[in-house]
């Protein structure tokens, strides 16, 4: 076991050599797979983005009960404690005619304007606020057909046009990001794969002359292994500070869009986990194609 660990860690920083020693063309294929890992990296953040602003605006959804004038406040406040029973609704709160209008007049700024008139114009109504797990455009549109029915209520009205619309960009989004990945990486398998296999046949005759002495399939494998897993994880380091970069140029972008769905959101920092994961999967698929480039050349060297 020590034995092999040893011939293990020769082949590591042989092949660190190795990239060294070409350290140009190491650089490019680095770059190239950065670029490459960085695309749905940053698919990952948007995404970020939008389920937080969904997952914000769940916790924050209302219905608005417009109810007829006859409707007197005890009526109102029966039928908000009644639908506050109902499963799936968090809380049901009254607001009156003259309350609406109050609120309108400090959010609206025509307070001048409202002293002209000569009666309230706004109804009273009532505010539905679903539990979170059950705040979804499909369950809010079965509540509103609900709600229209009852007696007291004149119009029961919930903005959710925009909210079907982010769930469908989010959907869309998961799969265009599992798609860039799967394409991207593939990319990745085939650069590392490529890069292999041009320093296999660069060392043929070394190849040739290892096996004349004696050397094993696995033992001259191991240092493009090696060498094909360093490639990826400093690609995926490379990504992951092209990552950091980005972070700080979409975040205006990012507050300005959470800040229209009245959402708190701000992009966060990569915890630990991301900031291994990406240049393990980087490593891995280096690894991977060297193992393909290996297996397919390496086998039709033989010393003549």
């Amino acid at each position: 076991m020590r034995e092999l660990s040893i011939r293990h860690l020769q082949a590591f920083f042989f092949s660190l050599g190795q990239l060294w020693r070409t350290r140009w063309g190491t650089a490019m294929s680095v770059a190239v797979i950065a670029v490459s890992l960085t695309l749905p990296s940053g698919l990952y953040l948007v995404l970020q983005l939008t389920d937080q602003i969904s997952a914000d605006w769940q916790g924050g959804a209302e219905i608005s009960l417009f109810l007829k004038p006859k409707v007197s406040d005890a009526a109102a406040l029966k039928l908000a404690g009644q639908l506050q029973q109902q499963p799936g609704i968090a809380a049901a709160d009254y607001v009156s005619a003259t309350a609406a209008l109050e609120e309108f007049r400090q959010k609206s700024g025509f307070g001048s304007a409202l002293d002209l008139l000569d009666a309230n114009p706004l109804p009273s109504l009532l505010r539905v606020r679903p539990q979170t797990d059950q705040a979804d455009p499909a369950q809010i549109a079965v509540w509103l057909e609900e709600f229209k029915a009852l007696p007291e209520v004149e119009a029961a009205e919930f903005d959710y046009a925009w909210v079907q619309r982010l769930h469908g960009i989010v959907q869309v989004g998961r799969q265009l990001a599992l798609m860039v990945s799967l394409l991207l990486g593939g990319g990745v398998v085939l650069i590392i794969g490529n890069t292999i296999r041009l320093a296999i046949f660069n060392r043929r005759d070394e190849i040739e002359i290892s096996k004349l002495i004696g050397a094993t399939n696995a033992f001259i494998r191991r240092p493009f292994l090696y060498s094909g897993f360093q490639q990826g994880a400093l690609g995926g380091a490379s990504a992951l500070l092209l990552v950091y970069g980005s972070l700080g140029l979409l975040a205006p972008a990012a507050d300005r869009l959470a800040g229209f769905y009245q959402s708190q959101f701000t992009l966060q920092i990569i915890g630990w986990v991301e900031l291994l994961l990406l240049p393990l999967i980087g490593g891995l698929l280096g690894l991977v194609g060297a193992w393909l480039a290996v297996s397919r050349h390496l086998r039709d060297i033989e010393p003549g």
